[in-house]
């Protein structure tokens, strides 16, 4: 078996392996389990092009090491092919990697890249950009577009700048007027944001942000109703109080694809955690098992 590994030089793992060189690592890992891997470190910007590259090397599979913005790049240049994607959890949270119960350990992850199967899975996307995680428009990308700015001004750790720029956005608590039209129905909404997940996502406390599956062919839309920050607050409680479904003020959607609208020439848009401008509508649309990624043999994904 033969595999090309493109590795994100700025995902949240790589200085953890800096010291012993991440090539030799990775190499070494996959050595162990009878792989033949050619590793290739890039920089973000430049993943595109070398997932691209991988396509037309005539590797058995290409691997994405990295966190969910890595992984959804490179999905979104072989997604509807019959390249396998194998992943190597090497970001901050790795919410995909979770989601397929991939070994966050280096070895044990190589190990899942030899032994395990190839499952089809779903895939999103917006205005043409895959994602495999979720997207938003709202609170979130703003935050995230606050956060790196205070970075890059200050030089802030990741998470204290996110705190920051979450209560500086909260603070001013922008709204969006949407239109939503999906199934022949159209909603109009005044709220802080509205989110697109790949799949059903759980709201339940204890497996909030998880998803049992990413084989049931639909995007699930959530949308509260929060003119205030006090309403966001009594949201938020009903959250941690594993009553979220009961509230009110809060609406889910399951939908093959929909459209939104808002009066905004451009608007934020986030996509498996990075941000990009938009002009709306924005289309989303669920494209069916149209990814192939390589999963543990025993992960069950509701097929």
């Amino acid at each position: 078996m033969r595999i090309v590994a493109i590795i994100n030089s700025g995902a949240g793992s790589f200085t953890t392996f800096q010291r012993s060189g991440i090539v030799k690592t990775i190499s070494a890992a996959f050595q162990q389990v009878g792989v033949d891997a050619e590793v290739r470190v890039t920089k973000a910007k430049y993943l595109t092009e070398a997932a691209k590259e991988a396509l037309l090397s005539g590797a058995d599979a290409i691997i994405a090491g990295g966190g969910d913005g890595t992984i959804s790049t490179v999905a979104s240049v072989i997604v509807g092919t019959d390249m396998p994607l194998g992943v190597l959890p090497l970001g901050t949270l790795n919410h995909f990697a979770k989601d397929l119960e991939i070994p966050l350990d280096l070895e044990e992850a190589a190990r899942v890249v030899a032994q395990g199967k190839v499952t089809a899975i779903d895939v999103a996307e917006v205005n043409g950009r895959v994602f495999v995680n979720n997207s938003s428009i709202g609170l979130y990308p703003q935050i995230v577009k606050r956060r790196e700015g205070l970075r890059q001004r200050f030089g802030r750790n990741k998470w204290i700048a996110m705190l920051l720029a979450a209560l500086m956005i909260l603070r001013r608590f922008p709204l969006h007027q949407v239109r939503l039209s999906a199934d022949g129905e159209t909603l109009r909404r005044t709220t802080p944001f509205v989110f697109v997940g790949n799949n059903e996502y759980s709201i339940d406390l204890f497996t909030l942000g998880t998803r049992a599956t990413l084989q049931d062919g639909i995007l699930c839309l959530y949308i509260p109703n929060c003119s205030s920050r006090f309403s966001m607050l009594k949201l938020t409680v009903q959250a941690l109080s594993n009553s979220l479904e009961q509230a009110t003020d809060f609406e889910t959607k399951s939908v093959q694809e929909v459209w939104i609208e808002t009066r905004r020439k451009k608007v934020r848009v986030s996509l498996d955690g990075e941000v990009f401008r938009m002009r709306p509508p924005l289309h989303y649309r669920i494209l069916p098992k149209a990814l192939k990624v390589i999963l543990p043999h025993y992960k069950s994904i509701g097929e």
